[in-house]
């Protein structure tokens, strides 16, 4: 088992993508956070806990990415003994930004929805202040969307989808700097507000709005509310846009999240409509009319991760069911089967949860991050709210099977 736990880490810490020396380095200094983070990791010393996957137990098949079978303990106030675990003790982290790396100590930055505060999340260090924006969390807005730039190894600038006094937007800022608008005016209203952003991966922004409460302005071609929009880093429509429009596409309601592909090829969304909740392939110019799935028990679909490359699947994160939803599809984008259930308390050797998972971004072709909501409306436990590292299922579409 230890042979097979080595090998899959290797392989997940050798999809890192490396910084160019000249790149400015993030503070560490703690915070004042309270917790002590649990040991990282490494191939020479594979940690007794369970870490982001879950070993196959020798039954033929292969190994996920993560440690042995035994059973995590609970957690002691802030501290959590899962591995997969790199910051504790949040209030409702909405939002989730993988950063680049050398993979040996995966980070990201978290955004909490009613505080506005973003904070740095590292394996094996304290989670440390990075931003505070401005947010109202009234209904379901507040801080709802990260995402770091097209360019960021080269500007360090991190984008985020807000809910203001007046309206919904896209901001920028950088460490250590105040937030400037960049895309100001998204409808608002009593409900509806929530939103995400994400990179298409081919240089552009995404950011998917909800109807603010409207379901009529998901197709009023002259509202940005109930939209995918396709912007520049100035707020621009990009370049290739539909008739040169910041809208992309059309039909969202109650969108959780936005994932790509690697390489932009594929683009994907979710949305909560009133009867089912659904995931989205956004393609230019056409409506979001027909789902690639639905799920008529409304498990709360959120943030996405488009692990197809790597294992065949897209990993949906599950607000209300708290589960993680993995849909197999083809790299055509085309979905194959079924969705299977993991992360669920019931699955897995030993079976494993971390309750309510919202924002998810990539870290690398094989690592993804979540961010739990379990203060809100939730079980939290005592180490809640977290940010949790998301490995591959089991080879061959992602079936959750032990």
């Amino acid at each position: 088992m230890r042979t097979r736990y080595r090998s899959a880490l290797l392989a997940i810490l050798a999809c890192g993508v490396l910084l160019p020396a000249g790149c400015a380095r993030f503070d560490d200094t703690a915070a004042g956070q309270t917790f002590s983070p649990a040991p990282v990791p490494s191939p020479e010393s594979p940690p007794e806990v369970q870490g982001p996957g879950a070993d196959s137990g020798g039954d033929g098949k292969q190994a996920q990415p993560g440690p042995s079978r035994t059973p995590v303990p609970p957690p002691q106030g802030c501290k959590d003994f899962d591995t997969a675990v790199i910051a504790t003790c949040l209030d409702t982290v909405a939002a989730v930004a993988g950063l680049p790396g050398d993979g040996s100590t995966p980070s990201a930055l978290a955004g909490e929805r009613k505080s506005g505060r973003v904070l740095l999340a590292t394996a094996g260090k304290d989670a440390t202040d990075f931003a505070k924006l401005d947010v109202q969390a009234a209904g379901d807005g507040g801080l709802t969307g990260l995402a770091l730039s097209p360019s960021y190894v080269e500007d360090q600038l991190v984008f985020a989808y807000v809910t203001t006094a007046t309206d919904n937007r896209v901001v920028r800022f950088a460490k250590g700097q105040a937030a400037k608008p960049v895309l100001t005016g998204i409808p608002k209203g009593a409900t509806g507000n929530h939103g995400a952003i994400s990179v298409d991966n081919r240089g552009a922004l995404l950011v998917a709005t909800g109807d603010a409460g409207n379901p009529s302005a998901a197709a009023d071609p002259n509202s940005l509310a109930g939209k995918v929009l396709r912007i520049d880093t100035s707020g621009k429509a990009a370049a290739g846009n539909p008739n040169g429009s910041l809208v992309f596409t059309s039909g969202l309601h109650a969108p959780g999240g936005l994932c790509a592909s690697a390489d932009g090829g594929r683009v994907w969304v979710t949305d909560r409509l009133a009867d089912k909740d659904a995931l989205y392939r956004v393609q230019a110019g056409q409506p979001m009319t027909t789902p690639a799935w639905t799920w008529a028990d409304k498990p709360g679909v959120a943030g996405c991760a488009d692990f197809i490359d790597a294992n065949g699947y897209v990993a949906i994160g599950a607000s209300l069911a708290g589960n993680l939803q993995d849909v197999p599809v083809s790299k055509e984008g085309a979905v194959t089967g079924q969705p299977q259930v993991r992360l669920d308390g019931k699955s897995g050797k030993p079976p494993l949860t971390y309750g309510r998972l919202a924002g998810m971004s990539m870290i690398n072709p094989q690592l993804a991050v979540a961010g739990t909501v379990n203060k809100d409306g939730g079980a939290p436990v005592s180490s809640d709210d977290r940010v949790v590292l998301i490995a591959p299922a089991t080879s061959g579409g992602g079936n959750g099977k032990d």
